[in-house]
């Protein structure tokens, strides 16, 4: 499954959060956040940060080391 950029974008808009303010909690940049997003890198840092704000792991496509974490 592909991570669904623009749907996790929605989620945060419809809760009022940016994720620049999600990758500044998490010690990243806004970059390497949007690009987690989106699809293009995998940082573990920002699909927790994600995770840990109760962004839907369905829209994540996590990796397969973090399959078991999602639940954690």
């Amino acid at each position: 499954m592909k991570r669904q950029g623009n749907k996790i974008m929605a989620w945060l808009v419809e809760r009022r959060i940016s994720a620049s303010e999600v990758g500044r909690k998490a010690g990243i940049t806004q970059s390497i956040m949007s690009e987690t997003i989106h699809g293009k890198r995998n940082n573990r840092r920002a699909l927790r940060a994600l995770m840990g704000i109760g962004c839907p792991v369905k829209l994540l496509a996590l990796p397969e080391d973090m399959n078991g974490k999602a639940a954690a």
